[in-house]
């Protein structure tokens, strides 16, 4: 009589064998990570300039050179404002009749002069009628849209008030442009 039983779990194993479905593959997953290079947002500007010379009471126009932005972050949203100040400039012991206060000196950005990548590139001053005076920072060159490296660059000019009581010597000051 075992006989039977054990035919009839036979049974049963090939038809739960059969209305079982074959299992799937064993699986496994692998996270990939990887980083797109960025480099840094930088300003560079012409080491000195001259821009001439003029009398006491009188106006001095000259241009600074070429001011580049460079933006290698590759930001998604890839804007930025270039800011200009200006400090004192001064001859000799730099007393008050040796000195040339920011709020004299003023300055306009002009148009770009080249540009890389997308976006709108807003300069601060596009013309000589919009010059602002260095008394505070001001915005010489703004980016407002776009994504990806970019590049701005600018050839502003600066023009500075001589105080009639300004006294001869060659005067010396910063001009400053930061980018953020």
């Amino acid at each position: 009589m075992k006989k039977p039983l054990l035919a009839l779990t036979a049974a049963a194993a090939a038809v739960v064998a059969l209305a079982t479905p074959a299992s799937a593959a064993p699986t496994g997953d692998t996270i990939v990570t990887f980083t797109v290079a960025t480099a840094d947002l930088n300003v560079t500007v012409p080491p000195s300039v001259n821009v001439g010379s003029v009398f006491a009471g009188s106006s001095i126009t000259g241009e600074l050179g070429t001011v580049t932005v460079n933006d290698e972050r590759a930001a998604l949203n890839a804007t930025w404002t270039a800011t200009v100040s200006s400090s004192a400039f001064t001859t000799g012991g730099g007393t008050a009749a040796e000195t040339i206060p920011p709020a004299l000196v003023e300055y306009w950005s002009g148009a770009a002069t080249s540009v890389t990548g997308t976006g709108a590139l807003v300069p601060g001053q596009p013309t000589q009628n919009d010059a602002v005076t260095l008394s505070v920072p001001r915005t010489a060159f703004s980016k407002t849209s776009g994504a990806g490296d970019n590049s701005a660059s600018w050839a502003p000019d600066i023009r500075i008030a001589i105080p009639a009581s300004a006294v001869g010597g060659t005067y010396r000051g910063v001009i400053t442009h930061s980018v953020a």
